[in-house]
């Protein structure tokens, strides 16, 4: 118990202004961590509840467990699609066997880095040729433009098809597209692009969120505002 990570750094909480500035930490923290983990839920084909645990439980974890107090801990968007693509064959996303597949993918891998851990793996990933690195992101971006074209287009889609299937039958799709979540989308990236001086004072992130839900709500209400007028 005495060899917890958490028990070497815990005395400097003593410091004055400690507390405050690691609450105010956390806080900001999870303002931006909390939408981002429903967008990794979406991009996993699980409910968006499971992307708030995704971003809570682990932090908490790594918090007591955590050989490194500096590290961030929680969801991304290349495991969230490595987890789409293990379980897609085998369930449709969003259904109750799809969501028990992906906890049972998710202990055996939990299992496997604990194992990793105690047999300190850690040290290989130095030798991982930077080129190795840039084309796995580079994949994983190509990948998440390819999974949220439809979303931001506001087109119901069949999951779990490969890129060129995907965008085929993007196309077939794109009369029906919906002008209110294009717009959103743009919006929503527009604010993030140009919010980011600013960030430091307000994330980026939080006010693309905020300026995405105003306008998917001022949209809600046009018909409203229609009819009264």
């Amino acid at each position: 118990m005495f060899g917890l990570p958490i028990l070497r750094w815990l005395p400097e909480m003593r410091k004055p202004g400690a507390i405050r500035a690691d609450v105010l930490a956390g806080l900001t923290g999870a303002v931006v961590v909390l939408p981002q983990g429903v967008a990794f839920a979406t991009l996993a084909g699980m409910p968006p509840q499971y992307g708030l645990y995704s971003a809570m439980v682990p932090c908490l974890i790594a918090a007591i467990f955590g050989s490194s107090r500096l590290m961030v801990t929680g969801p991304a968007n290349a495991i969230s699609l490595m987890t789409m693509s293990l379980v897609v064959p085998l369930a449709m996303p969003g259904t109750p066997d799809y969501v028990s597949l992906v906890l049972t993918l998710t202990f055996m891998v939990g299992i496997t880095q604990f194992l990793l851990g105690l047999c300190r793996a850690g040290r290989f990933v130095d030798i991982v040729p930077h080129s190795v690195v840039v084309g796995f992101t580079a994949g994983a971006a190509v990948l998440i433009i390819n999974s949220q074209l439809a979303p931001a287009l506001g087109i119901e889609q069949t999951r779990g098809l490969s890129i060129i299937a995907n965008l085929e039958d993007l196309a077939s799709r794109l009369p029906g597209y919906s002008p209110t979540a294009l717009v959103t989308c743009i919006g929503t990236a527009l604010a993030c692009v140009l919010w980011r001086p600013w960030s430091r004072v307000i994330p980026a992130l939080l006010v693309g969120v905020l300026v995405g839900s105003a306008i998917g709500h001022f949209a809600l209400l046009l018909p409203f505002l229609g009819g009264v007028l």
